[in-house]
């Protein structure tokens, strides 16, 4: 299969008549059961159509995903959420006139209409309504319902970039919508709203402090900042290792000055035994650091920033053949603890804590 790349420069809601027409082709893919990757504001999306079991079960088999973990349904109207869960609950209603369109994604009980092969074998449906206009123009030009994980291997860092999609899936799907950068570069939040208090299972730019305004009180699953548990995932990205660069990661986490030493003395070490290392570090202390490749997320005052070139920096250290990884650490709060749990999924949470105490990952790792 020869996978085609087809430029969409268009970032407003009107694109050009050429982009038009690409996208009505490649909503044709859709509709014949074949594969499209899109930009999305956060990441770019592995498209297929969701009500048809073939079609999510090429995405497993192009991604190299295992089946039981679900995948995310994305709509374009507000009207096409009644077809495909059971009940829109109010608190649904309520988070999607808010949020919608944007990076939240909602588990509601599904509607017999979504295949068990979309849900990865659950009761529940994962849904979102993303703001790129690209994607949702695709989404009406396929039907309405398109099934879409990142466009990436699977545990591969997720690709900002219709580059790195290339880079993974050229031969396995049949085309790439190519948009451009990403805008938030992290994956959507994703919410379980089947429990009460609804549950943040996967954290995102839509942070618990900003669902809280909105549903009041709003919990958070445990595994986030652990380490993945033996239970069947209950939304994308809970169980399996993700995110993950060719190079072996560790995050450091303690003082400013204890942690850009620490990391100084090691990569030394590291590169006296053959290693090319790499360090991901912000603004603030970039020029302190000592190693082959030395890159910065942006200021730890803006993280909006860090979210954002997260993954495309994992990418570049692949490109560069970095062996050994070290990364500052964030904070677990507001959009921080979407940073921290991609980088700990990233390391296979390797955290080296050097004050002392125990880790988020829970471990005790005292140097």
């Amino acid at each position: 299969m020869d996978t085609r790349v087809i430029m969409i420069q268009g970032r407003g809601e009107t694109l050009s008549s050429e982009e038009e027409q690409a996208l009505q082709e490649a909503g044709e893919v859709l509709r014949r059961g074949g594969l499209v990757a899109f930009p999305t504001e956060t990441v770019y999306g592995l498209g297929g159509d969701a009500l048809n079991p073939e079609s999510s079960r090429k995405i497993y088999a192009a991604k190299g995903r295992p089946s039981d973990n679900p995948l995310i349904v994305h709509i374009a109207r507000m009207e096409d959420l009644a077809a495909i869960v059971r009940q829109v609950s109010g608190e649904a209603a309520l988070l999607a006139r808010t949020f919608w369109p944007g990076p939240l994604t909602m588990i509601l009980p599904k509607a017999e209409s979504v295949p068990y092969e979309t849900t990865g074998g659950l009761e529940t449906v994962a849904v979102r309504m993303p703001s790129h206009p690209v994607a949702r123009r695709l989404i009406v030009w396929g039907g309405g319902y398109v099934a879409a994980p990142s466009a990436n291997l699977s545990g591969r860092p997720s690709p900002t970039s219709a580059k790195y999609v290339l880079e993974d899936m050229n031969g396995r799907i049949d085309m790439i919508l190519d948009g451009g950068e990403g805008d938030i570069g992290l994956e959507s939040t994703i919410v379980d709203l089947t429990v009460s208090p609804p549950q943040i299972l996967r954290p995102g730019y839509i942070t618990r402090e900003m669902l809280e305004t909105v549903l009041g009180q709003v919990g958070v699953d445990q595994t986030i900042l652990q380490a993945d548990s033996g239970q069947a995932p209950r939304a994308p990205g809970m169980k399996y290792r993700h995110y993950a660069p060719k190079g072996e990661l560790t995050i450091i986490s303690g003082p400013a000055g204890q942690v850009t030493n620490y990391i100084n003395i090691h990569a030394a070490e590291d590169r006296k035994q053959g290693y090319k290392v790499g360090v991901i570090g912000t603004d603030e202390a970039l020029a302190q650091y000592r190693a082959d490749v030395v890159s910065s997320l942006g200021s730890r005052r803006d993280e909006d920033s860090i979210a954002r070139h997260l993954y495309s920096i994992l990418r570049e250290f692949d490109d560069a053949q970095v062996t050994r990884i070290y990364s500052e650490c964030f904070e677990t709060t507001g959009l921080g603890q979407a940073i921290m749990n991609r980088l700990l999924k990233a390391a296979g949470h390797k955290l080296i804590v050097l004050d002392g105490t125990v880790s988020s990952a829970g471990q005790d790792n005292r140097v």
